[in-house]
């Protein structure tokens, strides 16, 4: 077996960066690269959408700034939502997973991030439309010609997985997980990560958490309350310490730009839950004690 990319355990997730969040200056782009580096966030999540598809573009030309050696991050995006925005013509949202266009997708994104290799590339979302032996023929041609490290998927079922699985080896999935969303743990998603030796990446770590005043989320606040004192963290430490206990070994996809933030979830990495600790927290989720 060929050695394995090496992840940072908090991922810095990029969505926000540009035109859908923060629209952050080159400058500004270049200066939270270089802090995530520095604080060991060396993993950068990205999707060709982000932006309208505008995302990749500003990312690349402010990490060219950084002057940071490639070797020393690792690029990871997704390919295959047909967004409907003014960079498309596109008349309806749909999924492309045709061999021409994965290949041009992940070619675009190279040229966009100013990269000739992406670490890992991932199929954004399982398509009904999926023909698995297209799907490789793309990414064989892609791995054979270096142009991406590692294959993997995003928001796939195990069955989803085993489906390209039969023709194509998967190294990673990148699903919703949270306290607040916690059934990926019971439908076999993480067990298929853990007994297939995926990498297993969640985004919106925190969940509803800070959204939402509903009922579920007084009785988390009411058990966050006492660990705060007990581990000497804040509520988001503590919610990212529940998704980083389970042994699947998830490597939370963080999407602020604070760097404050940035910073206090690389403590949370340092933060060992205890056994009754984490269930209480699960319990205080779902409203019920375990069976």
């Amino acid at each position: 077996m060929k050695n394995r990319i090496s992840y940072s355990k908090i991922i810095a997730g990029t969505m926000t960066w540009g035109s859908w969040g923060k629209n952050l200056s080159k400058a500004e782009m270049s200066g939270l690269i270089d802090y995530c580096v520095e604080n060991g966030i060396t993993t950068f999540d990205h999707a060709d959408i982000y932006g309208g598809y505008d995302n990749e573009e500003a990312f690349g030309n402010a990490f060219f700034k950084s002057e940071i050696p490639r070797e020393s991050v690792q690029l990871v995006t997704k390919c295959g939502i047909q967004y409907v925005c003014k960079a498309r013509d596109n008349k309806v949202k749909h999924y492309d997973y045709s061999k021409d266009y994965i290949v041009w997708s992940a070619e675009r994104s190279l040229s966009k991030l100013k990269t000739d290799y992406l670490d890992l590339f991932l199929l954004h979302r399982p398509s009904p439309l999926m023909e698995p032996d297209e799907i490789a023929e793309a990414i064989l041609h892609l791995q054979k010609e270096g142009k991406i490290r590692e294959f993997g998927v995003s928001n796939f079922s195990p069955s989803q997985i085993a489906l390209l699985e039969s023709v194509i080896p998967v190294n990673a999935n990148q699903v919703e997980f949270s306290l607040t969303a916690e059934k990926l743990m019971f439908d076999g998603t993480f067990d298929d990560c853990i007994l297939h030796k995926r990498t297993a990446m969640a985004w919106s770590p925190l969940g509803s958490y800070f959204r939402e005043t509903d009922k579920r989320r007084k009785r988390i606040k009411k058990v966050l309350k006492q660990f705060k004192k007990k581990y000497k963290a804040d509520s988001s430490q503590i919610l990212l310490a529940w998704i980083l206990r389970h042994p699947s070994k998830v490597h939370p996809v963080v999407g602020t730009t604070n760097k404050d933030r940035l910073k206090a979830s690389i403590r949370a990495t340092e933060i060992e839950l205890e056994l009754e600790d984490w269930f209480a927290l699960l319990v205080a989720s779902q409203g019920h004690k375990v069976p």
